[in-house]
Formats: structure tokens, C-alpha cells, sequence
């Protein structure tokens, strides 16, 4: 018998969420949004870059999935597949929260030198993009193009936001709310938070 958060999916499978975290000091809130797509049934599979296993470890994601964590693009044990081929062909929506200007322009650009940006290259489903930087970067030229570039390919932003950011500056640059997060994803995955 599925459990609650299994049949609250609008009685189909549990939609498969690629979150993709990134090295920001809200990396941390990634935790967050796992566990509140899996108490929605939501089935998460979590791909962090190397930056971001510096800011969170991969355990607790891990653990709040359960689900395996990716944190190398070659570091794949199960199957014949390239594991992240399988998951981008499996993912219904890719998330990246929180997104730096770094995996901005990885991504614009076409890179697929970690895991996380070869998940991306080969996914054809929904990308949803959370931006976490200084408010200078956000604000700068280059990151403004490559926002462009991605909007442009079909990606959607939610934030970033202003406020007091972790280099105390204020700004725009603080991680959108997680409760705006799961509900915009929500939302791309076709239910209502």
C-alpha cells in the first residue's frame, strides 16, 4: 500500500525532481526544499557540485530523499547506463536551488564538466533555476546575459530577493523563500502546493 505522500501526486507516479545545489551559503536550504517535495510525494534525486558538498554534506540530503546523492560525474556504480544520463531521462522537472552565477554561466555556456551540468545538458525536462549570490554578481552584466540566454532556452527564475546577504551586504541576491520554491515546482510538475 503506497504511503500519504505517495498518493498526494494526483494519484500517478511520484513525479522525479532533479535538485541541483550549488556552492552558495544557502546551499543549506536545500535540505529544506527535499523535504518538503518529498512530504508532497515527490520522488528527489539530489546532484550537488563539489562547491556545494563544502557548504552541506551529501548525508543529509541523502537522508531526507532517500535516495543516493551524485557529487561526481564519475563516480557511478549501479547499472550499465551512465548514471546521469538515466537520471535526466527520468527527472519531470530540474531544479537548481540555490544557483550561483558560476552554474549561471556553466550552464549558458553549454559546460558539462561535473555532474550537475551534464545532468543538465542532457535533460529535456523543465528547468527551474533559484539564484543565491552577492548582489553584485547577480546584477552584473555577464550574469544578466547568461540569465537572458537561459530564460530564452525555456528556463524559469523564482528570485532572487532582497534583503541582508550572508556577505552582509544588502540587496538583491538572497535565495527566493523554500516555501516559493516547492510551490513554483509544484506548479511546473502540474499540482498545487
Amino acid at each position: 500500500m503506497a504511503d500519504d505522500a505517495t498518493q498526494s501526486v494526483a494519484g500517478n507516479r511520484p513525479k522525479s525532481v532533479v535538485l541541483g545545489v550549488t556552492g552558495s551559503i544557502a546551499a543549506y536550504k536545500a535540505a529544506e526544499i527535499t523535504s518538503q517535495l518529498v512530504k508532497l510525494g515527490h520522488e528527489v534525486h539530489a546532484v550537488m557540485t563539489p562547491e556545494a558538498c563544502r557548504f552541506l554534506g551529501p548525508l543529509t540530503l541523502q537522508t531526507l530523499s532517500r535516495q543516493p546523492v551524485i557529487t561526481d560525474l564519475f563516480d557511478e556504480k549501479i547499472g550499465w547506463q551512465p548514471g546521469h544520463i538515466e537520471l535526466a531521462d527520468r527527472a519531470d522537472l530540474l531544479l537548481i536551488a540555490p544557483a550561483t552565477a558560476q552554474i549561471l554561466a556553466e550552464l549558458a555556456q553549454g559546460f558539462a564538466h561535473h555532474a550537475l551540468c551534464a545532468i543538465a545538458l542532457a535533460c529535456p525536462a523543465p528547468l527551474l533555476i533559484a539564484p543565491a549570490m552577492n548582489g553584485k554578481m547577480w546584477s552584473h552584466p555577464a550574469t544578466q546575459e547568461n540569465v537572458e540566454r537561459l530564460r530564452a532556452r525555456g528556463a524559469r527564475f523564482i528570485g532572487p530577493e532582497a534583503g541582508l546577504l550572508a556577505c552582509g551586504y544588502e540587496g538583491l541576491g538572497r535565495l527566493w523563500p523554500v516555501e516559493g520554491i516547492v510551490a513554483a515546482a509544484q506548479e511546473m510538475l502540474g499540482g498545487s502546493a
